[in-house]
Formats: structure tokens, C-alpha cells, sequence
């Protein structure tokens, strides 16, 4: 029964919750609580996984009434151990992509900079590169760099340009590349027929949400929206994040700056709850009880 329930809970999780938080709206009033509770569904669908694998043997056998056989408990292992294993190489092949790609981009744009422009600013990590379109973005890793096109300081006033500064702080101080690497790498790592790409999107609006809020409080909601409104859509933090062409994202971007009520306590409360209760109930409730009962079949035979 174990196993039905953890495997019950993972497919709910990976199919059909997904979907569901992705469509609504309440995260945008509480977007780092929401990360958190993205986390921790990815989290506890790996964890049912292996959960299901474990305990389907040790059930079957037991219900049968036949002593637990070391060859299967020898094979749940070796299950278990390969899906740990295919998601940290997944990660370790993400990250050092990643890394790679984030070197060399600084390297370009240390190039590439109009240093003139820069040092009127005042701003350490700043890169200003020659271009028309107003652009603005971070490359993390090392010492990170924020990333200006010309085009920006021409059409964004100062105030503008000190709340697009401190939005792409945020990201590097926070080390949101990383939160985006994990969640690419379980996506690449689930099978196809149970991946989707919710987490993903949903997770990077979110991230921009929490940058936003933290611009906000630094240089005003209004400069920042202000500047939203002219920029172009920002580089993502992962190349497998999907474009915005319709621009929904800015839109929930730019009508949560304008709110005034646009954070809500209460719901960062619940949030944060909602993902420490998935990771620990489910153990509490069905995984507890099974150990209980499979220890009292030891020993294996």
C-alpha cells in the first residue's frame, strides 16, 4: 500500500500540480515563498520515486508471505542508486555547461566594454556594451557582471537605471543561476512522458518577481516599472527557459509593480508551510510506518 500511495503522490506531483501552480496567480504576491514550494514538490517527487522503488519489493513479498529475498532488496538498491545518479550527473553536466558558457560570456563582454560609459556610473561589476536595443542583464560566476547596452542609458533616467542595477544585483547576490540549473537538471533528467516544463518557466518569472521586489525597496516600484516598460525581454538565467513572445510575463511583471498590495505576509506564511509540510509529512505518514513494518521482517533471507 506503501508504494501505491508514494507512487500515487509522485505521479500527482510530476503530471497534474504542476500545471496547476503554474496557471495561478497567488504566487505573484508571495514569489520567494513560491520558489520554495516549487523546490520542494520537485523534491518529494524524486523522494517518492525512490520511496516506490524501495518499498514495492519489500510489500510484495511480505503481502505474499514469503521471507523478503536479498536479491530484490539488492535490485531496489540498484534502482534507487541509478535514478540518485542520473540526476547528479544531470546536474554536473548542466552546471558545467553553464560555467562554461558563463566564462566566456564574461570574457566577451570585459571585451567588448566601453569602459567611458561605465565609469560614470560608478558601479564595479558593470559592463556597458555598444547596441541600439535596450537591454539589460546579468552574467553570474566569478565576480558577476551586469550587462548594459548604450541603448539603455539613453532612453532610462537615472533613477530607472539605479532600480534596473539593483534588479540584476539581486540575481547575482541571491545566486539564482544555481535555483535555475537544479530545476534544469531534474527536467532533463525525468523521463520524457513525465517531464514537463512548468516548473522550469514558472520558476525563472518567479526569480524575477523576487528581483523586482527587492529593486523595489532600493530604487521604488515606479522607476522600475518605468524601466520594465521600455527594456526588452531580459536574457534568461537558462537557455532551456521558453521565450515570452506574447509577453504574459512582463504583463504579471509590470501589474504586480503597479499594485500597491502586490505582497502578502500571509501567503508567504502559507506557502513556506505548504513546502515543509510536503517534504515531511509524506515521510511521517506512509514511509515511517512501512520501515516500521519491514524491519520487523528482519532479517532478510
Amino acid at each position: 500500500m506503501t508504494a501505491f500511495l508514494l507512487g500515487a503522490l509522485g505521479l500527482l506531483l510530476s503530471l497534474v500540480v504542476p500545471g496547476i501552480l503554474a496557471r495561478a496567480r497567488w504566487p505573484d504576491r508571495a514569489p520567494a515563498a513560491a520558489v520554495l514550494l516549487w523546490q520542494a514538490i520537485t523534491l518529494t517527487g524524486v523522494l517518492c520515486a525512490l520511496g516506490v522503488v524501495l518499498s514495492a519489493p519489500e510489500e510484495l513479498t511480505r503481502t505474499s508471505g514469503r521471507p523478503i529475498a536479498t536479491a530484490a532488496l539488492i535490485g531496489a538498491l540498484l534502482i534507487a542508486a541509478s535514478i540518485v545518479l542520473r540526476l547528479l550527473w544531470s546536474l554536473y553536466g548542466v552546471s558545467k555547461r553553464s560555467r562554461a558558457r558563463r566564462e566566456k560570456h564574461r570574457t566577451l563582454v570585459d571585451l567588448l566594454d566601453r569602459a567611458e560609459q561605465r565609469e560614470e556610473l560608478g558601479v564595479e561589476n558593470l559592463r556597458v556594451l555598444q547596441g541600439a536595443l535596450p537591454l539589460a542583464y546579468c552574467v553570474a560566476g566569478g565576480q558577476g557582471r551586469v550587462v548594459l547596452s548604450d541603448g539603455v542609458l539613453r532612453i532610462l533616467s537615472r533613477p530607472e537605471i539605479d532600480a534596473v542595477l539593483a534588479h540584476e544585483q539581486t540575481h547575482l547576490r541571491h545566486h539564482h543561476e544555481l535555483v535555475m540549473e537544479s530545476f534544469t537538471a531534474f527536467y532533463r533528467a525525468v523521463p520524457r512522458p513525465l517531464r514537463s516544463r512548468a516548473p522550469l518557466d514558472a520558476v525563472h518569472l518567479l526569480l524575477e518577481m523576487v528581483a523586482d521586489d527587492a529593486a523595489s525597496r532600493v530604487a521604488g516600484p515606479a522607476p522600475l516599472k518605468a524601466a520594465l516598460e521600455r527594456l526588452t525581454d531580459a536574457v534568461p538565467l537558462t537557455e532551456d527557459v521558453a521565450p515570452d513572445p506574447k509577453g504574459d510575463a512582463r504583463r504579471r511583471r509590470l501589474t504586480r509593480l503597479g499594485s500597491s498590495h502586490h505582497r502578502s505576509v500571509a501567503l508567504d506564511t502559507v506557502a513556506a508551510a505548504a513546502a515543509l509540510g510536503l517534504l515531511v509529512l509524506p515521510t511521517v505518514i506512509l514511509v515511517v510506518p512501512w520501515l516500521h513494518a519491514a524491519l520487523d521482517e528482519w532479517p532478510l533471507r
